[in-house]
């Protein structure tokens, strides 16, 4: 039952496991948190890997047969929440797995504030406790996913003495801008899916918002978000700031009630100091955690990174378990997998449905060629015209329209893969505006696939210089202005990362919008942005003065552009036909 890989080796399955329940931890302030041990059946020390999280600890050893993220329930809790990682794998090739309740959850003392300082400081707490005890070797490692991963990089960043390693897979980064305020736009679907007492198995929690403002001015800000329009029309939202001290409500009221980047938001991963993050770092990036692709040339310290298929992993997870192994294998005992010496960055490419391996992200030798937006709905490399026309879409909670536009078919494989953006010259009727783009493959059966999105409210327009690179823009986030009706203003919108192959006889396309599109898989679903109530008019400008584009990362194809003719000289071209 062991993998081979070349001449290099990878720690043996040979230990049967020894399980240690409800085990209580201190923390540096008096609390007590709970854990799970689960260790090789012998005298000896080993490495270990250690989480913690707010959901259900009873469940994520269970032998349970994978399923999709989001698809089952165990035990009355959904599987997606099963994160951890494969205990059996680890254990009985010599590794102990300690998994935990996050404070004011399951068995653990305290109260659960998301995401805040005092669950990075118990983290910490947690690793250099265990590094003590002795069936541990003094080496201690972080692995798992989404929640379980959430805060390595924070952790990493107090420096841990005994953490040697970290395999943030899908962790959260930068929460406010990559996950529940993209673009100054709420997730509101995913917020109310996530932060709820079916997911958390939370006992005692306080608003962090509460403790800054005191219960009035609290009260009073409660009453305000209560007479938004937008926030008003969520019936779920309502339900929750009608009842903000019932327990599990917090969360959703933080996030909420802290709509741009402040002390809340940068405890939480808006200010991550990189140059103290040391340690080696194995990074996983999915479309909805896209976080380590923006920051991987900030982390000086040896790293890799993997952007996964679109179908996101299994629950229970285990896909990663020999990638993992050989991770921690070289860190953690010193071993010579081989994993340093194969290339850094692996992206899969949809379309291609192959891996790409690079030396470096964005991938060397990748340019990045604008794509203008023409009146006639077309997208291509040709300048766009003086006198050129504006579209406009009317937005409303009545009528959710959109605009689209279209590249020729492709006549040659081109490969996109990376960080791709949108200037867009804009104005509306209103005070505010949201912009929803999408980026899709259309094959020549027109079937449209969806391969990233990309969010901002005008009001959020302001960009962060210092972050902002030409195909990765950042908006500041922290002062928000109203836009004057009937003004043009410039836009630039970043999208989720991309990776496909737009095969011969594909389009690309893009749709401006101020609504989400129905989901189109399982995982999306609930994942729905705040929409404006308001009734709106958004048009959108191309011309020489405005010239409104779209910049892709190309990493093959497209030497020459895209032929607006499809590269069509048949007797069956329409076009050509009219000519005779």
């Amino acid at each position: 039952m062991d993998a081979v890989f070349g001449d290099r080796k990878v720690s043996p399955r040979q230990y049967e496991i020894r399980n240690e329940y409800d085990v209580s931890v201190p923390m540096r302030d008096g609390v007590k948190l709970n854990v799970n041990i689960s260790r090789p059946d012998s005298k000896g020390k080993f490495p270990a890997l250690v989480g913690l999280a707010p959901f259900n600890l009873d469940f994520q050893d269970d032998y349970i047969w994978p399923s999709a993220a989001r698809s089952s329930r165990v035990r009355g809790t959904p599987s997606v929440n099963i994160e951890s990682g494969p205990r059996d794998f680890f254990v009985r090739r010599g590794y102990v797995k300690v998994t935990g309740s996050s404070r004011g959850t399951g068995k653990s003392g305290g109260v659960f504030q998301y995401t805040g300082v005092k669950e990075v400081e118990d983290n910490y707490d947690l690793i250099e406790w265990v590094a003590k005890q002795p069936w541990c070797n003094g080496s201690v490692g972080m692995a798992g996913i989404a929640y379980y991963a959430g805060l390595e990089p924070l952790i990493a960043a107090m420096q841990p003495p005994h953490l040697k390693a970290i395999a943030p897979l899908f962790s959260f980064w930068d929460d406010y801008r990559y996950f529940w305020w993209t673009g100054g736009i709420l997730a509101n679907g995913f917020l109310k899916w996530v932060n709820n007492l079916v997911n958390n198995d939370i006992h005692t929690d306080r608003s962090v918002l509460l403790d800054e403002l005191g219960e009035k001015k609290f009260k009073e800000a409660i009453a305000y978000a209560l007479a938004d329009k937008d926030i008003s029309a969520d019936p779920g939202l309502v339900g929750i700031l009608k009842n903000p001290f019932a327990l599990g409500n917090a969360s959703v009221i933080d996030i909420l009630l802290h709509p741009a980047i402040c002390p809340y938001w940068e405890e939480r991963g808006a200010k991550i100091a990189f140059d103290k993050i040391k340690i080696p770092a194995y990074f996983g990036v999915v479309t909805h955690r896209p976080g380590a692709m923006y920051h991987w040339q900030e982390f000086k310290g040896p790293k890799k990174m993997v952007y996964v298929p679109p179908a996101y992993v299994d629950r229970p997870f285990y896909q990663f378990a020999w990638e993992l192994l050989r991770w921690f294998d070289h860190w953690l005992k010193g071993m010579d997998t081989g994993i340093q010496d194969e290339p850094p960055v692996r992206i899969f490419v949809t379309g291609a449905n192959e891996w790409l391996n690079a030396a470096d992200f964005p991938v060397p030798g990748t340019k990045y060629i604008p794509f203008n937006l023409h009146e006639n709905h077309s997208l291509c490399e040709i300048e766009p015209w003086p006198e050129a026309e504006a579209l406009s879409y009317d937005d409303s909670p009545a009528s959710r329209g959109s605009i689209k536009y279209s590249s020729a078919p492709m006549v040659e494989n081109t490969e996109i893969v990376g960080l791709a953006s949108l200037k867009l010259y804009t104005s509306c009727r209103g005070t505010d505006m949201n912009i929803f783009a999408s980026l899709w493959d259309a094959d020549p059966d027109g079937k449209e696939t969806c391969l990233g999105r990309g969010y901002l409210k005008a009001s959020h327009r302001e960009m962060d210089a210092k972050l902002s690179k030409p195909w990765h823009p950042v908006p500041k986030d922290t002062n928000p202005q109203p836009v004057i009706p009937g003004q043009v203003y410039e836009l630039a919108i970043g999208f989720s990362p991309l990776s496909n192959l737009f095969k011969v006889g594909h389009r690309i396309v893009l749709k401006i919008s101020s609504a989400d599109d129905d989901p189109e898989n399982l995982f999306q679903v609930g994942m729905y942005h705040l929409c404006s109530q308001t009734p709106n008019t958004v048009t959108v400008y191309h011309n020489a003065q405005y010239p409104s584009h779209l910049l892709l990362p190309i990493t093959r194809g497209n030497i020459i552009g895209t032929y607006v003719s499809g590269g069509d000289i048949s007797l069956k071209n329409k076009e050509f036909m009219k000519l005779k």
